[in-house]
This record gives structure tokens, sequence and C-alpha cells, in this order.
């Protein structure tokens, strides 16, 4: 069996690293019962810390509107370069 792959970065997700489910619309915007994916723990940091629920609900609701946001992107092709157990911290983003 192989081992899944992190849509939002593309690299696979080992066994025993942190992974969670995202939700491609946050719950508390009716996205309860949505569709979700299988991200690296790292990655979803990063998308939270980067768009706050109304954003995600409205304009970044798919993985491949998610890799057009300017921050998010940068991130992409920074983290691409570590390996898939890479861990750091999470800037949060100034509200």
């Amino acid at each position: 069996m192989s081992e899944p792959v992190c849509p939002f970065c593309e690299r696979s997700i080992p066994k025993g690293v942190p992974q969670s489910l995202h939700h491609l619309i946050p719950r508390s915007k009716g996205g309860k019962g949505g569709e979700t994916v299988l991200l690296h723990h790292q990655c979803h940091k990063e998308i939270h810390a980067t768009l706050n629920e109304g954003e995600l609900a409205r304009q970044f609701n798919t993985v491949q509107a998610l890799k057009t946001h300017p921050r998010l992107a940068k991130y992409i092709k920074w983290v691409s370069k570590r390996p898939p157990s890479f861990l750091s911290r999470t800037k949060m983003k100034r509200r």
C-alpha cells in the first residue's frame, strides 16, 4: 500500500507524520458534511494561519484555489524542498 499524498504540497504523508483532515468549506460555514482532504498537519496549519473561515468558504474552497493565494503559493514552493516529515512553527497572520 502506498503512502497518501498531500494534495496541497504534493509531498507524500509517511506513516507517523502528523496529518489532518481539512474541510474545504469550514464546518462553521456549512461544510460539516462536506468534502475533506487529507493534508500534512503542517500544511493545514499554514492554510488556517493565512485565511479566515469566511475567505475559505467563499473564495478558497478547493485545493486549486488555495494554491493560487500568494502566501500559500510561496509556502508550497518553500516546503516542497523539505522532507515529508518536516515540521516548523507557523507564523500566524495578523488580523
